[in-house]
């Protein structure tokens, strides 16, 4: 994987803990929401740059290669 595709795959990731973390309160969505515009905009320039940018099946493939999909097992446990 290339330095701009890890730095991509790696901004995605950030960007996914983070809406986690903003929305696992719903009382606090409304006021964690706007914490999700530095990540949605990091996410997005990462993917500008790569040219990926409205290519998902080549992003995810980014994705999996650092954290594939949890196992049936790994989702029922979540």
């Amino acid at each position: 994987m290339t330095e701009p595709e890890l730095t991509a795959a790696r901004a995605y990731l950030r960007l996914l803990k983070t809406t986690r973390a903003a929305l696992a309160d719903p009382e606090r969505e409304p006021v964690a929401l706007p914490l999700l515009t530095a990540p949605m905009a990091e996410t997005d320039a990462a993917l500008t740059a790569l040219g990926l940018a409205g290519n998902e099946a080549e992003f995810f493939r980014l994705v999996a290669a650092l954290r594939p999909a949890p196992s049936g097992a790994d989702r029922g446990a979540a």
